[in-house]
């Protein structure tokens, strides 16, 4: 599908729904994928994006630091839209501002509001596109035939028991990041990933095998996973490829693990020790 350079009003029409899924993926200072779930994430106009904040995490240092974004949203129709886009500003006020705030999602939420509206100059996009489930369900079913061969007999346990049972889950979705050689990140749909082991993910490049065979091996990706409940967690590694038995997979072996959830994301892995409070952010006497 040939990209194209602005929103069609069925584009914008499909972006502006509450009810989706919206990933934003950003660069860190180290030059790593980073991906964040960001539902608000919607046209402003036929060039441009926008989304609302709520919550602190690193996607938005990220993008304040180098805006180059990638983005995929999937509706509740199993249409899906990717692209790419740059962050070129914030405001704390202003008419969407208010459109945000005024959304049954957050205008009847006790505990989060709207409080920062970001700005993206669009790129590309490309969609809407169905998702691919048949290649998709190949992909998964390759992957838990083949994980057992891969995991290893002492594997660190870098993910929790929840993280692996999350990411076990037929349920979970879960998408594979990367930064191009352009210096934008690119999120691939992944759904047959899951933990081959405590320390390690495993998946079928089938369900997007041209894109995948632009990832070199080394290359370190950021896996997300979600779950119908919006529960949610991002790991990342460096990506290997290996044959068994003719059959071609992708290894990440985990080294970082994030919680991306509100009120408090936060990395996992490294543990990082715990430091008692002493700021609560009360004005000096």
């Amino acid at each position: 599908m040939t990209p194209k350079q602005a929103l069609s009003p069925d584009d914008f029409t499909a972006l502006a729904a509450e009810t989706k899924v919206g990933l934003l993926a950003t660069v860190t200072p180290e030059g790593l994928p980073h991906v964040t779930l960001i539902t608000s994430l919607r046209g402003l106009d036929a060039g441009h994006l926008m989304f609302g904040q709520f919550s602190e995490g690193m996607s938005k240092g990220n993008v304040r630091e180098n805006g180059n974004c990638g983005f995929f949203v999937l509706t509740l129709d199993r249409r899906t839209w990717r692209g790419r886009a740059v962050w070129t500003h914030e405001k704390k006020e202003g008419p969407e501002y208010e459109l945000f705030n005024s959304m049954p999602m957050f205008r009847y939420n006790a505990y989060f509001g709207i409080h920062t509206v970001h700005y993206l100059d669009l790129l590309e996009v490309t969609g809407p596109a169905p998702l691919p489930l048949a290649r998709s369900a190949a992909s998964l079913a390759v992957a838990g035939l083949f994980s057992p061969f891969s995991a290893r007999r002492r594997a660190e346990p870098v993910m929790k028991p929840w993280a692996r049972s999350f990411m076990n889950a037929l349920t979970t979705l879960k998408f594979v990041a990367h930064v191009g050689e352009d210096g934008f990140p690119r999120i691939i749909p992944c759904i047959g990933c899951r933990a081959a082991d405590p320390g390690r993910l495993v998946f079928s490049p089938l369900a997007a095998p041209g894109e995948f065979a632009a990832i070199p091996a080394g290359a370190t990706v950021a896996v997300f996973g979600m779950g119908m409940q919006a529960e949610s967690v991002l790991m990342r590694g460096p990506l290997y490829w290996f044959s068994r038995a003719g059959v071609r997979l992708g290894v990440v072996d985990v080294d970082w693990v994030y919680n991306t959830m509100p009120p408090v994301p936060g990395q996992v892995y490294p543990e990082k020790p715990l430091s008692p409070v002493t700021d609560f952010g009360f004005p000096a006497s």
